[in-house]
């Protein structure tokens, strides 16, 4: 978003965001899994142009990576990269016979991936290679590097994983990552008992990985949300719930997580700026069967009715109007 300040023939100056009213939220709407198929892409570009998402995350794996990539150069929308070492074919071409994969050639699945894991059998190497592989993948397509690098299925905050993540994204210079610890999640009645055991878990992990990021200078936005709200579970109500938790969290979100600012004047300023949170989400429309994936088709997630209910839910004029109202103001990673 451009804050420049321009002037006019009568000597005038266009308001700026510098001079407007501080908002107290600056909320980053991000589209998980852009390049998955083509009618993901599609549901993605439309919520951006209908301001229900402000930041998307590309899987450089998948099948339609390249006509998203192109989407966000059209659209100027901004894009970070969605490691993916869990689904599908991987981007390097030196990984035959890999720890990464199985017999078939293919990355183990979200639960398959953290089998190999704590096995103890995973090549740290192998995952750094991928890595890299990925994010000049990312840089072929788009033009330039990631605003921001998160893992596809939470595994950047994994064991050992996420020590390599990190180096990685120092080493390209990628300043923002995603740390899943999501307010009021433990108390959430409407996740299943199965998907609840694995987020509690990737919180665990998350909150494991806070100082392995920190020490790398990575940053993230103070608040998480998106575990919650992810599918049939999203609603305009339960979006404003979470906020609600954000909001009443801060403090101890940002102890726990948020890089920490050193002096007494330092801290006395983050208590006044704007919270920052991240929204993950999963808008688009349901996968033809056959078309899309990461080289082994669509998944259920993606073929459900789910993602259409997102995008429904995220463009609600009603939705958009909140924001305003409470000075939520959307923006991306590259904003911050």
């Amino acid at each position: 978003m451009d804050c420049r300040i321009f002037f006019f023939a009568d000597g005038g100056t266009e308001p700026t965001r510098a001079s407007m009213p501080q908002p107290k939220v600056k909320l980053v709407v991000t589209g998980d899994d852009f390049g998955y198929c083509p009618r993901r892409n599609h549901g993605i570009v439309e919520c951006f142009q209908t301001g229900g998402v402000s930041n998307v995350s590309l899987l450089v794996n998948a099948t339609s990576a390249l006509d998203a990539a192109e989407l966000a150069k059209i659209h100027l929308i901004p894009i970070g990269l969605h490691a993916n070492l869990s689904e599908g074919a991987p981007v390097s071409q030196n990984l035959k016979g890999s720890t990464l994969l199985n017999e078939d050639g293919f990355f183990h699945g979200k639960t398959g991936f953290r089998k190999v894991l704590s096995s103890g059998q995973l090549n740290m190497y192998e995952v750094e290679q991928e890595l890299r592989a990925q994010v000049k993948r990312f840089c072929e397509l788009v033009g330039h590097l990631p605003y921001h690098m998160d893992g596809h299925q939470h595994v950047h905050v994994l064991p050992e994983v996420r020590e390599v993540f990190a180096q990685v994204l120092a080493d390209f210079g990628i300043r923002y990552t995603r740390i899943p610890v999501e307010p009021g999640l433990h108390a959430c009645p409407l996740i299943p008992p199965h998907l609840h055991e694995f987020y509690i878990q990737v919180q665990k992990d998350a909150l494991s990985s806070v100082e392995v990021f920190r020490r790398h200078g990575i940053r993230w936005p103070d608040v998480y949300l998106g575990l919650t709200t992810m599918g049939q579970n999203m609603s305009i109500d339960n979006i404003k719930q979470a906020l609600g938790y954000a909001l009443g969290a801060r403090c101890l979100t940002n102890t726990l997580t948020t890089p920490l600012t050193g002096t007494q004047t330092d801290e006395i300023a983050a208590a006044n700026r704007p919270v920052t949170v991240e929204l993950m989400v999963h808008p688009g429309y349901p996968s033809h069967p056959q078309e899309g994936g990461c080289g082994q088709g669509p998944d259920d997630f993606s073929l459900s009715e789910d993602r259409q209910h997102e995008l429904e839910i995220l463009t609600d004029p009603s939705l958009l109007a909140y924001y305003k109202q409470e000075s939520i103001q959307l923006c991306a990673f590259r904003d911050l």
